[in-house]
């Protein structure tokens, strides 16, 4: 009998040791606040948080989601509760969407969250005047290469357009998306550079169209009767294009053929276009930094030096040109990614993320 009990006692034992341990694991997975300034409904932002929640699903953290719906006072109501409240959360992912970041750094001073910036960087305006590493816990930024997607939307255009004639020229329209955000700044920069390597394309006028579909399809009604011989439209995303076609096709011309347009991000919509030849050039892969920000994040939390693994402010290249049969993949079931395979725990000092859009086209 007193052997039974022994036994019984020490599977008693054994469950709530198993129990406790289940438990332990999940009150020390970090959580992580992101303030996602797209709205609920953007595509975009919506494919971006998806492909960040699988991230921290794989790895074992706690994620909430927090959309501003493009409303920067909600982004910083959404700030203070994860900064100020009671609850807050080991870490925070921002944007510096219009320049929010400052504010929402200050606001972190004193609250014992570390901070990640992602897509939007300070700028070198922002850093010199903040001192950034100094007063917050700041553990990074991770951008991607934008500058060289916006150079690669005109070189791509020109490519496929063909050669041009002796002395002739081609007319180019512009669509950039906000004019405080520096990833819209960097598209600019890209056109720009791509524009003095080919001086027979003339830039007739660029607009902001803050990113918005029914904006571009306005502003591209009046440039397109404006400049009726426009032969290119270069477009920083794609609901800016897919407004632009829009005017286009009411217009009575058909994209693709009368005029080539490109455009960024991998929506659906944009992929379709792709598939039928409205859309020349794509470039996307951007909507993955969220998911690879989580693998940054596991790592920290794990007491990895992740400044010593490409710097604290990073930028990878994650845009890439997407052929027909590349959309004809996106388009399909997202492929699952072993975020825990990518993580940097237990590997040399010489290993380096290898953060690619090719993770998920394979």
């Amino acid at each position: 009998m007193f052997k039974v009990q022994t036994t019984m006692l020490k599977v008693l034992m054994a469950c709530v040791w198993l129990l406790g341990s289940a438990y332990g694991a999940i009150a020390q997975a970090a959580s992580v606040v992101f303030l996602n300034p797209g709205r609920s409904s953007e595509t975009f932002w919506v494919s971006y948080a998806q492909f960040m929640q699988a991230g921290a699903k794989d790895l074992g953290l706690d994620l909430r989601v927090r959309y501003s719906e493009r409303d920067n006072q909600v982004t910083l109501a959404h700030a203070r509760e994860a900064l100020l409240g009671t609850e807050r959360p080991d870490y925070l992912v921002l944007v510096n969407e219009q320049y929010v970041a400052p504010q929402i750094m200050r606001m972190a001073q004193g609250s014992g969250v570390k901070l990640l910036i992602v897509n939007n960087a300070l700028t070198p305006d922002q850093t010199q005047l903040l001192d950034a590493y100094q007063d917050t816990r700041l553990i990074g930024s991770m951008v991607a290469d934008d500058e060289q997607a916006g150079y690669l939307m005109l070189t791509d255009l020109l490519r496929q357009h063909g050669p041009i004639a002796s002395g002739a020229t081609l007319d180019l329209l512009a669509f950039s998306g906000a004019k405080t955000t520096p990833a819209a700044q960097l598209r600019e920069q890209g056109l720009r550079r791509a524009l003095a390597e080919h001086p027979q394309v003339r830039l007739r006028q660029l607009v902001y169209g803050e990113w918005n579909r029914l904006r571009a399809y306005e502003q591209a009604t009046q440039m397109l009767k404006r400049y009726p011989q426009s032969a290119l439209v270069w477009s920083a995303n794609d609901e800016m294009a897919l407004g632009a076609m829009q005017a286009l096709q009411d217009s009575g011309r058909v994209p693709g053929k009368d005029v080539l347009f490109s455009a960024v991000n991998s929506s659906p919509q944009i992929l379709a276009a792709r598939l039928d030849g409205r859309l020349s050039t794509l470039v996307a892969g951007h909507f993955t930094l969220g998911g690879w920000a989580m693998v940054l994040i596991h790592d920290e939390a794990k007491g990895v030096d992740i400044g010593a693994l490409g710097g604290r402010n990073r930028q990878e290249a994650l845009f890439q040109l997407i052929d027909v049969a590349q959309a004809r993949r996106l388009m399909g079931p997202m492929r699952s990614v072993e975020f825990r395979a990518l993580s940097a725990v237990g590997k040399p000092p010489s290993y380096r993320y290898p953060f690619s859009l090719q993770l998920l086209l394979r």
